[in-house]
């Protein structure tokens, strides 16, 4: 994660937590420079002509969070909160998008980045999705480290912060969710 301070971004998420709402104010300009990069990682897969924007993600999210009823813990929580929130507005969106054309002939909407990384370009969104809500039932924590990684951008001793684990062992069980990923989503090692 880049140019957002930690301590900055944990004080004033403890102090929003508390009900100070101008620790939000404070908050959404450390803040948003990151959201935008995640996001734009996130949309760097998608079909040219997307209807969503980068920085409409960005908003999207931004509203979720910000109405979240959470106990933010820290800034890697934060991030790792934002990923999920911006792979289920992608997901939702896949769906409408694929709902919406269904019976039309065209090409099914291409994947985000994560893809990919996994090496599966040519997958749906939704086919991501499905596949990790079957890892998360087999295990939660390999999905979390998958989703925090790929969607939210976090790195390993980010997400080692969230999960209480070491970055060896977030190296493991990410290997171990692509593989499983590849071997779901029927794509070659």
């Amino acid at each position: 994660m880049t140019d957002t301070g930690p301590n900055d971004v944990t004080l004033l998420l403890a102090a929003w937590r508390r009900g100070d709402s101008a620790a939000l104010d404070a908050l959404t300009p450390l803040v948003y420079r990151e959201l935008h990069r995640l996001a734009r990682s996130a949309m760097r897969g998608e079909r040219p002509g997307h209807t969503l924007q980068t920085t409409a993600l960005v908003h999207e999210a931004y509203l979720g969070l910000a109405g979240a009823q959470v106990d933010w813990v820290d800034r890697a929580h934060f991030f790792a909160i934002a990923a999920r929130q911006m792979r289920r507005i992608l997901v939702n969106h896949g769906e409408a998008h694929r709902a919406a054309k269904r019976g039309g002939g065209q090409a099914p909407l291409p994947l985000d980045e994560a893809l990919d990384v996994v090496g599966t370009p040519s997958a749906e969104i939704t086919d991501l999705d499905d596949a990790l809500r079957r890892l998360e039932a087999v295990d939660e924590r390999k999905a979390s480290v998958l989703e925090m990684h790929y969607f939210g951008g976090l790195t390993y001793d980010e997400i080692g912060a969230v999960l209480g684990l070491s970055a060896s062992t977030i190296d493991t069980e990410l290997r171990f969710a692509k593989a499983w990923l590849r071997v779901q989503l029927g794509t070659p090692s």
